[in-house]
């Protein structure tokens, strides 16, 4: 590590701490020539993936966009928004555990409709029809068939 104040290449670790949120490590370093102090900070750095769109257009990856998919599905639902953010994580930690430099759009959709599969049945059919383009009132049926197979408990959500 390069001294902030003289520019030599030579420091020395003195101290290390984890942060308070144990997301990154505090170093206390010094200076061999000057002998000044200074502190660092040492974080992960995760890399999510390219993401391909359908038309092979390439673009940075952007959570804001899957959770806007979530909000849009989850309009006037009763999901706490703490169950949204789990989601969204749980989906980052899929594609990130893919290991992959990029991953197609239809790969992140599927994963978001598996998780809101999960949380609500109306959110799940909302996102759906629109992800699958639903075009007949057959395709919502059989989306609604499969939510209510046999076997499953329907999900209830507020009063």
């Amino acid at each position: 590590m390069k001294c902030p104040f003289c520019k030599a290449d030579d420091t020395a670790v003195i101290d290390s701490r984890l942060s308070e949120d144990a997301a990154s490590v505090r170093r206390r370093r010094q200076c061999k020539e000057c002998v000044k102090r200074f502190t660092t900070y040492e974080r992960v750095e995760l890399a999510m993936p390219t993401v391909i769109k359908s038309n092979g257009y390439r673009t940075a990856y952007d959570r804001e966009k899957i959770r806007t998919g979530f909000m849009r599905a989850l309009h006037k639902r009763p999901v706490p928004t703490d169950n949204v953010d789990d989601a969204i994580n749980r989906v980052e930690a899929r594609i990130l555990s893919l290991g992959e430099r990029e991953i197609k759009s239809r790969t992140i959709g599927e994963l978001v409709m598996r998780e809101l599969k999960k949380m609500d049945d109306v959110a799940y059919i909302r996102f759906a029809s629109v992800y699958e383009d639903f075009q007949r009132v057959d395709d919502f049926r059989d989306a609604i068939l499969q939510v209510k197979r046999p076997g499953r408990k329907a999900r209830r959500q507020g009063p």
